[in-house]
């Protein structure tokens, strides 16, 4: 009885042995993209509701760049622009007044020429009345040419106000993803200027494990592939199901990171796997990843 608990106990030692020698297939770092969003305009940071750790949603405005100057300046160019177009409707009625005229004359052109067909009238009348009809016809192509310059001043104006308004909606500040803020760089009160970093922010909801194989476990590999994906914890390691995302075409060396002295002339391909994150997954954190 003895010797048969004795070959049990040495047949456990050897399969928790073999358990404690297996090697994952990859071992790499969690990553995300992370994006650095940057001030648009210049000037003080009137508020900037965001926090590192905040979760925030998609096309959220988060803060705003002082505005107004902005608007004086939007303003100055509404009045501007009210001031050109009482020019221009003082040329259109003149053009009015003129097309009446216009109209006038040319039922006197006619009825003097049917006199003339019957001569009732005479060879100057006929003339009179065209030089009367031609001088009308040039003084509302006259002002026509007069009121160009200031349809052109208009739209001069307009886009302008145009200029001003992009302006005003670039001073406020949207967030562009969901995700998480990972730094906050700038304070309300702050001068910003174009370009000036103000938080970074990631989506780390699903993160990226980049894990670099070799060249013989490539063809159990493919895109789509489910695996298991691994890390450190507390008593046992915790696993994570994940997904074969992307598989590099060039080998490369084996990085630093991960690399063992019998390593370092070793060329591997990195391997993208995706991970739904519980929380518990930071970037950077190590994990394996194990395909069986």
């Amino acid at each position: 009885m003895k010797k048969i608990n004795i070959a049990i106990l040495a047949l456990m030692g050897i399969i928790s042995c073999s358990k404690n020698n297996e090697k994952a297939d990859g071992y790499g770092n969690f990553e995300a993209t992370e994006i650095t969003i940057s001030a648009e305009s210049n000037g003080k940071i009137d508020f900037l509701k965001v926090e590192e750790g905040d979760l925030l949603e998609s096309q959220t405005q988060v803060g705003l760049v002082d505005t107004l100057q902005l608007y004086l300046t939007k303003q100055q160019l509404i009045a501007s622009k009210s001031t050109i177009s009482s020019k221009s409707a003082n040329v259109l009625s003149q053009k009015s007044v003129l097309a009446e005229q216009l109209k006038t004359i040319q039922l006197e052109k006619n009825r003097i020429r049917s006199m003339y067909a019957e001569n009732a009238a005479t060879k100057r009348q006929v003339d009179e009345i065209d030089g009367k009809v031609k001088v009308i016809e040039a003084q509302i192509k006259s002002v026509g040419t007069q009121n160009a310059p200031i349809l052109g001043d208009l739209k001069a104006v307009d886009a302008q106000i145009d200029k001003i308004n992009d302006q005003i909606e670039k001073s406020k500040i949207v967030n562009p993803i969901t995700g998480t803020i990972l730094t906050k760089y700038a304070e309300p009160g702050e001068i910003t200027a174009f370009g000036k970093p103000l938080y970074k922010i990631a989506n780390i909801s699903e993160m990226t494990l980049r894990v670099f194989v070799s060249e013989i476990q490539l063809p159990q590999l493919k895109i789509g592939q489910e695996v298991t994906v691994k890390i450190d914890d507390v008593e046992q390691m915790k696993s994570y199901k994940g997904k074969i995302s992307a598989i590099a075409t060039q080998a490369e060396f084996t990085p630093k990171i991960i690399q063992t002295k019998e390593e370092r002339v070793n060329l591997v391909y990195a391997v993208k796997v995706k991970v739904k994150n519980d929380g518990s997954l930071k970037i950077g954190m190590p994990a394996e990843m194990w395909i069986k």
